[in-house]
């Protein structure tokens, strides 16, 4: 048996981790990172470098989730064992590993059965986390909003209700750390009906979050202001994206995995005047956990509403296409693949020159370095003629006697300019067609400007 060598990070059941106090003292246990041995099992068939960008992956994530990795440990197989995915020889190996390191936890760079997680916990008798229980322990320290700590919750209930096994709750009791944070293990010391209780009661919560969140929206999308939903692959910089456009520090970026959980929505002026909402989301990864898509997609349909989608791309990754189809396929899963689009090509300080040109003539895409403001510039030029394709930019004569119509104008339309000719009002202003049609027989239009 691998001996637990202490306490790993501390985090409290339920709750989310916050900065200690001005001169609070700092718990020694608190910097205990966890020792983990990473597993990876792919098939034969599978192309070695996406093993290896996965494999790389994983060890960010557990990084991200407070773990050391001691050890890297790969078998390539022609099918995988349906007990427990590796073969008898590695499992030993691993064994060995753990013991070696007095490793606490082994990740395994796949999703895990219920029974395969259990069989694998009798033969080696520690902790076994998969890449899905690794996400979800991630999404656990991430959460900062109620709607986000519910969903996640709810999430990983979902997952653990199925395993709810003696020995399941035994090792993770025994070793605590990663994999334990969220609901915790006092949650599930009760029965699985208890379980599924509060799975059923955490679904009607998140019902009425996303009713409020719904309202919210309409309310938001009363206002004639055009929204952007920055979107992309963890840790291509959509975060710092944003700071770079407010010149401000106030979104959290970090250069970590899914630094930012809950949406964050700033104000940007536009080249042609007037305002835009940008809108900071979640970000995607590789084998996202079904659960997890479906709990945040309340939070992701703020995508769905945009007016406009900035799908960034860290420019500097090897894997940057691969990335880019994950954030595509789950966009296609959201029923917004058709949503207009505009990729930014973000961290092109890191490109060489030869690297820059082969991406600058990429059609409907914009090269940017949020580190530098290099290309922000052109990339709102991009948003702009997107939005320009939606919002119509018009004038209008108005009669001063006309005050309800210049009530609902200014209720229904973005004005960017007002002046006085003659007698009349005439207004400048950015609108839908929809909204336009409300009132555009009752104003003498002076300048469609071809749009």
């Amino acid at each position: 048996m691998v001996p637990p060598p202490g306490p790993g990070p501390l985090a409290r059941p339920g709750r989310r981790s916050r900065p200690p106090r001005r001169g609070a003292r700092v718990s020694v246990e608190t910097r205990v990172l966890e020792r983990v041995v990473l597993v990876g099992a792919y098939l034969k068939g599978e192309a070695p470098r996406r093993a290896k960008a996965s494999l790389e992956e994983l060890v960010r994530l557990t990084e991200t989730a407070g773990g050391v990795v001691a050890e890297t440990l790969t078998q390539r197989v022609e099918r995988f064992h349906p007990g427990t995915l590796i073969g008898k020889g590695k499992i030993q190996e691993v064994a060995e590993a753990a013991l070696r390191h007095r490793a606490r936890t082994i990740i395994f760079d796949s999703d895990l059965s219920p029974a395969q997680q259990k069989q694998l916990e009798g033969e080696l008798k520690t902790k076994i986390i998969d890449r899905t229980r690794l996400i979800l322990d991630i999404f656990a320290q991430r959460a900062r909003t109620r709607e986000g700590e519910l969903q996640v919750e709810h999430a990983q209930l979902s997952y653990m209700l199925p395993r709810l096994t003696g020995s399941w709750r035994g090792f993770s009791q025994q070793v605590g750390g990663i994999g334990t944070r969220g609901p915790g293990e006092r949650k599930l010391e009760y029965e699985r009906r208890h379980i599924s209780r509060r799975i059923e009661h955490l679904k009607g919560e998140i019902g009425r979050v996303k009713r409020q969140r719904a309202v919210q929206r309409r309310r938001r999308l009363s206002i004639p202001v055009p929204s952007v939903a920055i979107l992309g692959y963890t840790n291509v910089g959509k975060s710092s994206l944003l700071n770079c456009l407010t010149r401000t520090k106030a979104v959290y970026a970090d250069d970590k995995l899914f630094a930012t959980l809950d949406p964050t929505t700033r104000r940007v002026r536009l080249p042609e005047g007037g305002w835009a909402v940008f809108t900071d989301t979640v970000g995607f990864i590789s084998n996202l956990p079904t659960a997890l898509i479906a709990a945040f997609r309340s939070t992701l349909e703020e995508v769905l509403e945009a007016d406009c989608l900035l799908h960034v791309v860290d420019a500097s990754s090897p894997d940057r296409e691969d990335q880019a189809a994950t954030a595509l396929a789950v966009l296609k899963d959201l029923g917004a693949e058709s949503a207009p689009t505009l990729t930014v090509y973000n961290k092109t300080d890191k490109l060489s020159e030869p690297e820059r040109r082969s991406l600058a003539g990429a059609p409907g895409s914009v090269l940017v370095s949020a580190q530098t403001g290099e290309g922000i510039e052109r990339m709102l030029e991009g948003v702009q003629e997107v939005l320009n394709r939606r919002w119509l930019l018009r004038e209008l004569a108005v009669d001063p006697g006309e005050g309800r119509l210049l009530a609902e104008i200014h209720r229904c339309a973005q004005v960017l300019g007002q002046r006085q000719d003659g007698k009349r009002w005439v207004l400048r202003m950015r609108v839908t067609p929809e909204n336009f049609s409300r009132f555009m027989h009752r104003a003498d239009l002076l300048d469609s400007e071809g749009r």
